[in-house]
């Protein structure tokens, strides 16, 4: 990858990077419950929650069911400040242990180029928005959490941002930013089948640190 600004007659690059098991090295969502419960109510939590995550590993309900099932059983009732203060634990005291050198290296490359980056993720926004502050990214795409009130609902506000719902939102971010796909020079990053639709897309793909092609 060049660490040159594009030229004028170059299309802008475009750095969209997943983030579980992308940018980190583990699953974030978890190590944000548990700093958020504590460790004995989030072990009673997977207890409670273990038949729908089994059928989950089994493949016999959808990701967004499995998801839908813990966060209302986790976070409904939870006030916006107390999940800031759990974002922002998760920032200092887990992120800088969990991020993926390579990735990390290949963020940093792309924003010393100047490059446009977008973190691309089916985790929440009550806590991606403080990571992509922590790691300066301008640019946020994930699944929102409905508040009321200034208590969460334990609902999503938004499709759960996974497999072909993160390139329906690319597309929706291409839109608000009043530039098509085609304008881009589209790099992506990713780790699992959920980020298999955007790889596609991209003029040059990522998966778990080695080149892939479609």
């Amino acid at each position: 990858m060049t660490t040159e600004a594009s030229t004028a007659t170059e299309r802008p690059v475009l750095a969209v990077f997943d983030f579980d098991g992308t940018l980190t090295t583990a699953d974030s969502l978890g190590a944000f419950l548990h700093l958020h419960l504590g460790t004995l109510e989030w072990g009673w939590a997977l207890v409670r929650q273990s038949p729908m995550l089994m059928a989950y590993v089994l493949r016999r309900v959808p990701n967004h069911q499995a998801k839908a099932a813990l966060l209302q059983q986790t976070l409904q009732g939870a006030s916006a400040d107390l999940l800031e203060e759990s974002a922002q634990r998760l920032v200092t005291r887990w992120l800088p242990r969990h991020l993926n050198p390579w990735a990390w290296d290949r963020l940093q490359s792309h924003q010393q180029a100047g490059h446009t980056c977008v973190l691309l993720s089916a985790s929440l926004d009550v806590y991606l928005g403080a990571v992509a502050r922590a790691l300066n990214i301008p640019h946020l795409i994930c699944t929102g959490l409905a508040m009321q009130d200034g208590r969460c609902s334990g609902r999503m506000s938004t499709p759960n941002c996974h497999g072909e719902e993160k390139w329906h939102r690319l597309q929706a971010w291409f839109a608000q930013q009043g530039q098509p796909r085609e304008s881009w020079e589209l790099h992506a990053y990713g780790d699992t089948r959920g980020d298999l639709p955007v790889l596609r897309q991209a003029d040059q793909a990522w998966w778990r640190g080695r080149p892939w092609h479609s």
